[in-house]
């Protein structure tokens, strides 16, 4: 059925979802998923939001952020199912949650307060806003009978370069952190060194875990550094396949097979790669 003139966009999404899911007229295969089956989709989607935006692509983006409120309604749909809880909830929660953590703008409310008593400084706001995490964390692991663990609040399905940012962020809301980023730049240093010693010894159980500890330390540098670790190591992934591409369109003009070309010759177009990169 097409919209109504009447119907908001998200009341029809809403309704599509429901006749999707309808066991009896619905589709099949959506009729067969399970939150457990969608939560890859739901990552994807995810993570092509923030490829799109930093493709700086508005037309994808709003595609993408379509795909992504999909599977929001999706799960909320199966939720009500299962007389969990509805979008409108989903909806409720969340606002909440903005009035909770943002009371240098809102009132209990949710009014506006006025402009002269707002806090300004970033820094003041981005402690403010811990702050009040780490205390909604503690009444969760109060109500769920965690054993009050401060983390026990961080999703375990993040990615784990991303869990680590936000471990050593909990903990830095504790006081439980390097005074500066120098500080953290020895300590990557020193997990670096243990593990050149793992490798001399050659332990592959003490080596993985020796470069683990030097992943979270790097993840702790770049949350020191204003630095979203995730998005970094993205960028850092496709710099590094535009300048291999570059490096292999080189070697062919050159006459040379990518795959027969010794270590040698690559590295000298690799380095006439970055060369190109730094001049243009």
């Amino acid at each position: 059925m097409a919209e109504t003139q009447t119907e908001a966009p998200i009341e029809t999404l809403l309704r599509l979802m429901r006749d999707l899911r309808d066991p009896v007229d619905g589709c099949a295969w959506d009729v067969a998923q399970t939150f457990a089956s969608i939560v890859p989709y739901t990552l994807e989607e995810a993570y092509e939001v923030a490829d799109a935006i930093e493709r700086s692509d508005m037309t994808d983006l709003k595609e993408e952020l379509g795909d992504l409120l999909l599977q929001v309604v999706f799960h909320a749909r199966m939720a009500e199912e299962a007389g969990a809880f509805t979008f409108d909830d989903v909806a409720r929660a969340i606002a909440a949650k903005l009035i909770r953590r943002h009371p240098h703008v809102f009132d209990a409310s949710g009014r506006p307060l006025a402009d002269a008593v707002r806090p300004r400084d970033p820094a003041e706001i981005e402690a403010l806003w811990e702050s009040i995490k780490a205390g909604e964390r503690r009444a969760r692991a109060a109500d769920r009978r965690e054993g009050g663990d401060p983390l026990g609040g961080i999703a375990h399905a993040l990615p784990a370069l991303t869990r680590a940012e936000k471990i050593s962020r909990t903990a830095a809301a504790y006081g439980f952190d390097w005074p500066n980023a120098r500080e953290v730049v020895a300590k990557v240093r020193e997990e670096t060194d243990e593990v050149a010693e793992a490798l001399r010894v050659g332990e592959p159980v003490a080596l993985a875990e020796e470069i683990g500890d030097l992943l979270f330390s790097v993840a702790n540098l770049a949350r020191h550094a204003g630095v979203d670790p995730e998005a970094a190591l993205r960028h850092g992934n496709r710099k590094f396949e535009r300048r291999f591409a570059t490096m292999a369109a080189r070697l062919e003009a050159e006459g040379l097979d990518l795959a027969q070309t010794e270590l040698d010759a690559m590295e000298a177009a690799w380095l006439a790669v970055k060369r190109a990169e730094r001049t243009a």
